[in-house]
């Protein structure tokens, strides 16, 4: 929640989740031996229901928009005055109405992808790159060197983990007031901390940058330079002229417009970009497996007692696989009803949490979402790239255009967004986790209820999390308990902003700052040229793919502070002295458990803190920087007090 809340970056948990999940199973299991009671061994299967149900209840972190479309709908994100900023285009986040909604839209995606589990898992015998890698590792985990191998990794993640817990909770103590703290230290100085360029002293950040690919760290380096270096001082320049002067800096009408606007033109094109390259991809899969198909099972001659599509299966652990993944079937009626009972109630419940949307609106999205859904799985199958945030954007320009700004065409197409997103994602990551059930022997029907337990418990503990930063981070605006937090806080979900500009450019473009357009156009057609450029290095195995950035992590450094991917620098420069100069076999192991320590003890450290602000505790130091000349003049001042 903390990084969907700050970078919105979410590197995968899966790997943390698996190894807590069979250390604290086989710790539970020794407790129950120590006290002589019985018990049923612990295996794959349990290990992998274990791993199907965290994260499926940490993923609604990303898929249930708190950083996103549920923060969208906000006053804070609209900017009163601006266009869009009152009446039906605007709704407060309300936790009992954020449960029912993901309630409603997450189960969903659960029944659209269950009937089509033989087709990819079995017959197309699709990658799904990440379920694969879950498997090996808790195929590991269970043989002698996996589980000596487990325990040092748990044990350096507790160590890790216990070590950053502690360090919000000491910052706390230095924040008593306003730009006070350790997290706003001007690392490269005055002049370029008045920029956003300086080390926070983020774990969170640290740890992203471990895990996330070393190109992704540089491209969003280079994207702050570009954005928060060189583009935004110079449109600053431009006051008066180009934009009004003395706007609040959160006004879309000002400078956080181009921000805004210019980001999302990239991230449209990236996505554009994406979606048709994986569909071209996907298809281009799907007609070689076809053949493929029909040129072995001509060839294999047919037995009883294999089925059709057992027969082109050579190895035993083929067969012995298949078997257990088909031996619990789902009638495909069974789904079909139980999607449609699920859209029957979100169609008449969602209008009522969010009158914007119209009951052929809602109905509409869910004709939609199994297509969407189908063709996302597919693509994860054979690229492993999860674009539900992309048709989700889509459908949210859609709904938007629809209903039009006088009937709430804002807050209407951002909770469209979320009823495709959350179904879409949550089929994907359904057969994610059908590959890594199929891997491990793990009964289907017990993963559908691993899955639907999992499901449910993030309904309500991700909003309740939520719940706890919305309030401390102030980020409704106004007093509050988080009115005394540090300003570090005050560009807290950098995506919301972005998500409602979608939503405004789907209505209408009035209220735009002047050649904010131009540049748009301009930063998409170089969007789409640079990752042009990397799909055709990548499929040529040039060289030079190792030097062109990545368009969205480019993109992401328009919206996010320059302190993010400096603190992404300083994990990712870490992790290179550790691989080079230390030992790279240990870094090539314990780097998962190091980097989660990090990131998952800097959220809990920050949700102590926060709770202590919740309880009304102030800090009672305050560590402050300031430059020499600042400071002469304070001394100074003091000096004539003390007189």
């Amino acid at each position: 929640m903390r990084l969907n809340l700050t970078s919105g970056l979410l590197p995968s948990l899966g790997v943390p989740a698996g190894l807590l999940g069979f250390f604290l199973a086989r710790v539970w299991i020794r407790a129950l031996d120590v006290v002589g009671v019985s018990h049923l061994p612990f295996t794959r299967q349990e290990n992998t229901l274990i791993q199907i149900a965290v994260v499926s209840c940490s993923t609604i972190a990303f898929s249930g928009g708190f950083g996103t479309y549920i923060l969208g709908m906000s006053s804070k994100s609209a900017n009163e005055g601006h266009i869009g900023s009152h009446g039906r285009n605007v709704e407060e986040p309300n936790i009992g109405r954020v449960i029912a909604f993901l309630f409603l839209v997450n189960f969903s995606g659960l029944f659209i992808i269950v009937p089509l589990r033989k087709m990819m898992i079995i017959r197309h015998r699709l990658t799904f790159p990440s379920g694969t890698a879950t498997a090996h590792l808790i195929n590991s985990f269970h043989t002698p060197h996996g589980a000596k191998q487990a325990r040092l990794q748990v044990v350096t993640l507790f160590k890790s983990l216990g070590a950053t817990v502690l360090w919000p909770i000491f910052q706390w103590f230095f924040a008593g007031g306003k730009n006070c703290g350790f997290q706003i230290f001007p690392t490269f100085g005055m002049a370029a901390y008045r920029r956003g360029f300086y080390f926070d002293f983020s774990t969170t950040n640290v740890g992203n940058g471990m895990i996330c690919p070393p190109m992704i760290t540089a491209s969003m380096l280079a994207g702050s330079i570009v954005s928060w270096g060189i583009l935004w001082p110079y449109i600053e320049t431009k006051a008066g002229r180009w934009f009004p002067e003395n706007l609040d800096a959160n006004d879309l009408g000002g400078i956080m417009g181009y921000r805004v606007f210019v980001g999302v033109s990239m991230i449209l094109a990236d996505g554009l970009f994406t979606i048709l390259s994986a569909l071209v991809r996907t298809a281009c899969a799907m007609r070689k497996r076809r053949r493929g198909a029909s040129t072995v099972t001509a060839a294999v001659p047919p037995f009883q007692c294999l089925s059709a599509t057992e027969r082109t299966m050579q190895s035993f652990d083929d067969r012995r696989r298949a078997q257990v993944f088909l031996r619990d079937s789902f009638p495909t009626w069974v789904a079909v009803a139980s999607y449609a009972a699920l859209a029957a109630l979100s169609v008449v419940a969602v209008p009522l949490l969010y009158p914007q949307l119209g009951h052929r609106h809602v109905a509409a999205a869910y004709v939609a979402a199994p297509v969407f859904a189908f063709c996302n799985a597919y693509g994860v199958g054979v690229t492993d790239m999860n674009l539900s945030a992309t048709y989700g954007k889509i459908a949210m320009m859609v709904f938007s255009s629809w209903v039009g700004m006088d009937g709430g065409g804002v807050v209407a197409g951002l909770a469209a967004c979320g009823v495709i997103v959350s179904a879409v994602s949550g089929s994907s990551d359904f057969m994610q986790d059908f590959k890594t059930g199929y891997l491990t022997l793990t009964s289907p029907r017990a993963m559908l209820v691993g899955q639907v337990a999992g499901t449910a418990l993030g309904c309500v503990v991700n909003p309740a999390i939520f719940w706890v930063f919305y309030k401390v981070y102030n980020m409704a605006g106004g007093g509050g308990a988080g009115a005394d937090v540090d300003s570090a806080n005050a560009d807290v979900a950098p995506y919301a902003r972005a998500y409602r500009g979608i939503a405004v450019l789907s209505v209408g473009r009035h209220g735009l700052p002047e050649h904010s357009v131009l540049l748009c156009k301009l930063f998409f057609a170089m969007a789409l040229a640079l990752s042009a450029a990397r799909e055709v290095a990548e499929r040529r195995r040039w060289r030079a793919l190792q030097y062109i950035p990545s368009t969205i992590g480019v993109a992401v450094a328009f919206f996010v502070p320059p302190r993010i991917p400096v603190g992404m620098a300083v994990g990712c420069l870490a992790l290179h002295v550790w691989r080079r100069h230390v030992d790279a076999g240990g870094a090539r192991l314990l780097l998962p458990a190091v980097a989660s320590g990090l990131i998952c003890g800097d959220g809990l450290g920050s949700l102590a803190s926060s709770m202590l602000t919740l309880l009304r505790a102030r800090p009672p130091i305050c560590i402050k920087f300031v430059s020499r000349f600042e400071n002469q003049k304070l001394d100074a001042f003091l000096a004539t007090r003390h007189a």
